[in-house]
């Protein structure tokens, strides 16, 4: 690996709690990554530890096959060669672009740094304005004006704080895919932070997300939403609903009993023993849920918010629980409306009920067939076609499953889609 982490901790003087805690990851040359996760989860106390401007405590830190920050040792960041884009990009503003573009090759001749210069400003897409200063720029030009400034002394890593944050949010995400394509076509390796899903989605190549100073999961984005290690990484990427569930075996098949009705014919899924009684709860999101005139099952409309392409539906199932779904806006139903509803499972992911942040999923073994497409595999599943009024009652009760409302009927369930932009 060109960047290795390995179990590396930071603890702040006076804190209790470390503010990374035992973190492995890894980056091969020319890759990119981002960190995630909430406010105060340790994200960019990570990155300044890469960086050289927080030491570590434990751990270590490798660049290159040579480690530059452990708990013994710790190579000041101006000798670690590694370029760094802030938040508020740090332009110079007595300096035109040129100018700050050069300020780190000092060192080089007057010739080699011109064309260094006229190099990557070409690559940003701003050799055109060398002679501009930055309050003359918008601010996705001044952000690639940081980036050049990063890029031009050829760093063996990049470290990029969350470098969008100052844009609106259709910038930003154009943004990220321009980036991405300056990094690769630079060959450089890179490390981000970011709050927004979106952004992490559009440039990295991996991507960690991070709470309470830990590393959830270190994977793909598909992986993490379809495929996610705990139950953080579930409820943090994209929005999601954990419904009360029981698995129930069935003759050679497990099904799982949900509010909704009878998920069946699933490829893969955890055992009954899994959990005490089959008692679980699972996974569902947003494009989980389609809106289906003719289902049998049946929500009504207690709120609705037009967003162009689409309605946001707040929907309130006969039994009393209430979801959050998005509907094509051609489908342009009442307040009070009854409308049907019906599920398209992909995956199957169950967690112990009540489980802790950290909890991992229950393993699934092998029932049946994997289907396969070019994200990789995915396992198929249909919600018996039943209301669940009509749908055998399971032996266990289940409760209302939510974690609180702005309805004054029954929980809330928020599916809302992780890449809609809500």
């Amino acid at each position: 690996m060109f960047l290795n982490l390995s179990q590396l901790s930071v603890r702040y003087p006076g804190q209790t709690q470390a503010a990374v805690n035992g973190v492995s990851l890894g980056l091969s040359a020319g890759q990119i990554g981002v960190l995630i996760g909430p406010s105060g989860c340790g994200k960019t106390t990570l990155l300044r530890a890469v960086a050289g401007l927080e030491r570590a405590s434990a751990g270590s830190i490798k660049l290159d096959g040579e480690t530059v920050g452990d708990s013994q040792h710790h190579i000041p960041p101006e000798q670690r060669r590694i370029g760094m884009v802030f938040q508020d990009y740090a332009l110079f503003p007595h300096l035109d672009v040129g100018r700050n573009v050069a300020f780190g090759l000092a060192r080089l001749p007057r010739a080699a740094r011109a064309a260094r210069v006229a190099e990557v400003l070409a690559l940003v897409g701003l050799e055109d304005m060398q002679t501009r200063y930055a309050h003359e720029l918008s601010g996705g030009q001044q952000q690639r004006v940081a980036l050049a400034r990063a890029l031009a002394p050829k760093p063996r890593l990049l470290l990029l704080d969350e470098p969008f944050s100052n844009l609106d949010v259709e910038l930003r995400e154009r943004l990220a895919h321009e980036v991405r394509a300056i990094l690769k076509s630079a060959g450089a390796t890179a490390l981000f932070v970011t709050h927004d899903q979106l952004e992490a989605f559009a440039v990295g190549d991996l991507i960690g997300v991070m709470h309470e100073g830990q590393l959830h999961q270190w994977d793909e984005a598909y992986a993490l939403y379809h495929r996610p290690a705990t139950r953080f990484v579930a409820e943090f990427i994209g929005h999601s609903v954990f419904l009360p569930a029981q698995l129930q075996q069935q003759e050679q098949k497990v099904v799982v009993q949900t509010p909704l009705g009878a998920l069946q014919d699933i490829d893969e899924c955890p055992l009954p023993s899994a959990y005490a009684d089959g008692l679980c709860d699972v996974l569902l999101r947003a494009d989980d849920i389609v809106h289906d005139d003719s289902a049998p099952v049946q929500a009504q409309i207690v709120r609705k918010a037009f967003r162009g392409a689409e309605f946001l539906y707040t929907l309130r199932l006969g039994s009393g629980e209430t979801l959050v779904a998005h509907v094509p806006s051609h489908h342009n139903h009442e307040l009070g409306e009854w409308i049907g509803i019906r599920v398209e499972v992909e995956h199957v992911v169950t967690f112990a009920r009540g489980a802790s942040a950290s909890a991992a999923p229950a393993p699934a073994p092998r029932l049946g067939s994997f289907s396969h497409n070019q994200t990789g595999m995915t396992l198929k599943g249909a919600l018996k076609n039943e209301s669940p009024a009509r749908s055998p009652s399971p032996p266990t009760p289940l409760p209302h499953a939510g974690q609180g409302s702005e309805v004054s009927r029954g929980p809330t369930f928020t599916l809302i889609s992780a890449f809609s932009g809500a």
